[in-house]
């Protein structure tokens, strides 16, 4: 299973792209990025592009206003979406093959 996601994604990503081909990743890390930045960089590309920077605020625990911004590119938050799938589904399986007490 994971065999066929792996190639379904490394199709995905060797997929050419139209407008903004030639554009190279980001010299730094998105977030560390000033919005003023983010958007001229992302000025010349389409928003489907892979080094396309978006930008998500997710809240901050133990508190009820703090947000955290976090910005990285198209590939970046496909990679971090793989591998949180990759994980859940390993404990899944981990949770699948665990003895089961019945001692009561």
């Amino acid at each position: 299973m994971r065999l066929v996601l792996v190639a379904a994604l490394s199709l995905c990503m060797a997929a050419p792209v139209a407008a903004g081909g030639d554009k190279q990743p980001p010299d730094r890390m998105p977030s560390e990025m000033t919005p003023t930045e983010i958007k001229a960089y992302n000025a010349d590309i389409e928003r489907s592009h892979p080094y396309y920077i978006t930008c998500r605020k997710t809240e901050v625990m133990g508190s009820l206003v703090k947000k955290l911004r976090v910005c990285r590119t198209n590939d970046q938050w496909r990679e971090a979406s793989f591998k949180g799938n990759e994980n859940a589904a390993d404990t899944l399986e981990a949770m699948r093959r665990a003895p089961v007490n019945s001692s009561n």
